[in-house]
């Protein structure tokens, strides 16, 4: 339900974006750092909003590869000192998955 409320979100802000890039099309001066140029306005609008979201979708797969690589290496911790725990004749620790896993889901 939270993944289709954030579709409809993510859709309804793009029309108002769109809706907002056709209704400014009058030409405008952009100064880029080496040179300057007059493109319409709705380039400039709809160029900076893509921008804007390849910004935040990098960072988001950014955070979630580091997410990642921090749960491998807590599995990782997890299974040495399964094996250590093994030496000493002690039971094994359950991965909280596999615990929340066999629990039935309340929703």
């Amino acid at each position: 339900m939270k993944g289709q409320g954030i579709l409809i979100s993510a859709l309804v802000f793009a029309l108002l974006i769109a809706i907002f890039a056709v209704i400014n099309v009058e030409p405008v001066h952009v100064n880029f750092l080496f040179t300057k140029t007059t493109l319409p306005l709705i380039l400039v609008i709809l160029g900076s909003t893509l921008l804007g979201g390849v910004t935040v979708a990098m960072f988001g797969m950014f955070r979630q590869i580091r997410f990642k690589r921090t749960v491998k290496a807590l599995e990782k911790q997890i299974a040495e000192l399964n094996a250590e725990a093994e030496q000493f004749g002690l039971s094994k620790v359950k991965l909280h998955t596999e615990q929340t896993a066999a629990m039935p889901q309340s929703e």
